[in-house]
């Protein structure tokens, strides 16, 4: 697993404060914890059978290679099978950062419990900016690994959108564009009749100024 889940840290994290002398305030969450319990907690989700696979060969077959300089809880290993080196972070969102492993668990408990970004900056003792930074990421990555959401059964919708017109159909846009047969106007008698008179006086009109012309001439 890449990344541990929210809900996977929230009950590691319980524990944790369970197994506390005395009520501790969540300001001291990140007292309570050190990298040796949080790295055990990645392995321990990482290979919850305990058997180590290397993250670019899957094998199986994979030998311890020392500790981390700067983080000495960080396990090294080196794969039998394609040979490459890999340590508990590899592959995960908590790789290659200089903030410690309990920093990047502690904030990712706290997005949990849905804290602000100012509130983890001082509970953490972060900069604000580092604290956007970390959340967005952590946040990223977890809608990344979210697996998509298979239905099954009778399934009930509260809102349907369905998109109008002929998208995706050419052949139906081209017979909702094409022109319309153009459709014989039927006239009544009477609009015939006052067609025909108005021809009638157009052409007396036009015969009187004819022989008006003539008897001038």
């Amino acid at each position: 697993m890449a990344l541990i889940g929210f809900q996977t840290a929230e009950l590691h994290f319980i524990k944790i404060l369970r197994m506390a002398d005395h009520a501790v305030n969540i300001c001291k969450i990140s007292e309570l914890i050190s990298n040796v319990t949080c790295f055990e907690m990645i392995r321990e989700n990482r290979w919850p059978d305990g058997v180590v696979h290397c993250p670019h060969c899957d094998s199986g077959h994979v030998k311890k290679n020392g500790h981390d300089t700067v983080q000495t809880e960080c396990q090294h290993y080196q794969c039998k099978h394609c040979d490459r080196y890999f340590d508990d972070l590899t592959n995960t969102v908590f790789a290659g950062h200089h903030q410690p492993l309990k920093v990047w668990v502690s904030c990712l408990y706290l997005m949990g419990l849905n804290v602000s970004n100012s509130q983890i900056s001082k509970e953490l003792d972060l900069s604000l900016s580092d604290v956007h930074v970390m959340t967005t990421l952590l946040r990223t990555s977890v809608v990344k690994r979210k697996p998509d959401i298979t239905l099954e059964g009778e399934v009930e919708f509260d809102e349907v959108y369905i998109v109008a017109g002929h998208k995706g159909h050419p052949e139906a846009l081209k017979k909702s564009i094409a022109p319309s047969p153009k459709k014989k106007i039927k006239r009544s008698s009477g609009q015939r009749n006052s067609r025909k008179r108005q021809a009638s006086r157009s052409g007396n009109d036009s015969a009187r100024r004819s022989g008006h012309y003539q008897h001038a001439g």
